[in-house]
């Protein structure tokens, strides 16, 4: 039994919720494992962001997200309002402001200094509904997708830009 891990990044944008087609550097990791035949576990320990997959709908609308994208932000707008006002959500409360605040790098989290910086409790009931992982079955060197089947980074964080993380990790046979 072989284990093998590999990481990945993508930067997210400010303003919207940011998806990202990791699919080809999922294949990429694969192959540079040599594992034929085994299990794929994609995830992020970043507390708005999911992995999940999804059929790649070929459409887009004029933000540039693909139509399931789109339709999956309609749902969870319905669902989980966007963070903007603080009688929304209890979170983020006086403690977590202060302990912020006292972070080496509160002015990245805290640019106007201002609890409102940390306006994304939606973001985190988001990611906390489609979970932070998914598994793939690896047979014969490939992933087990379907004809459409691709698998996506989300961050539900719009506070600001940042790099994001996921790590694969792959056990099987070679």
């Amino acid at each position: 039994m072989e284990l093998y891990k590999s990481y990945g990044r993508v930067v997210t944008a400010k303003g919207k919720v940011s998806y990202h087609d990791i699919t080809e550097e999922v294949r990429e990791i694969v192959d540079k494992s040599g594992i034929k035949e085994g299990l794929i576990t994609i995830l992020t320990s970043h507390t708005t962001c999911s992995i999940f997959l999804e059929e790649f709908a070929h459409d887009q609308n004029e933000d540039g997200d693909d139509f399931l994208q789109a339709d999956l932000n309609r749902v969870l707008d319905r669902l989980i309002p966007m963070h903007s006002r603080s009688y929304q959500y209890q979170y983020p409360g006086p403690k977590h402001l202060a302990a912020v605040r006292s972070w080496p790098n509160h002015q990245a989290y805290l640019p106007h200094d201002e609890i409102s910086d940390l306006f994304n409790g939606d973001g985190h009931l988001r990611a906390t509904l489609l979970g932070s992982s998914v598994n793939l079955d690896l047979k014969d060197g490939k992933l087990g997708l379907g004809k459409t089947g691709y698998v996506y980074f989300v961050d539900f964080d719009q506070t600001r830009e940042r790099e994001r993380h996921y790590c694969v990790i792959i056990i099987g046979e070679k």
